[in-house]
C-alpha cells in the first residue's frame, strides 16, 4: 500500500465520520481537561510521597554502609 493511497483513504474515512455537535463536544472537553488534572495531582502527590519515602529510607540506612 502506497503512501498516496493510503493519504486518500484516511481522507475517505475522515468524510464519513459523524463528528459530536458543540452542545455535547465542548462539555466533553471539559471533563476531559478536568479527569487530566487530578490525574496529573495524583501522580504528583505519588511522586513528592515516593521521593520522601526514598529520602527517609536513605537516611535510615546511611550509618549502615
Amino acid at each position: 500500500m502506497g503512501l498516496k493511497k493510503f493519504a486518500v483513504g484516511v481522507v475517505k474515512e475522515a468524510k464519513r465520520v459523524r463528528w459530536p455537535k458543540r452542545e455535547v463536544l465542548i462539555p466533553s472537553i471539559i471533563v476531559v481537561i478536568i479527569i487530566a488534572g487530578l490525574t496529573g495531582l495524583l501522580l504528583f502527590g505519588e511522586d513528592v510521597a515516593g521521593r520522601r519515602l526514598i529520602e527517609i529510607l536513605s537516611d535510615a540506612f546511611k550509618g549502615a554502609k
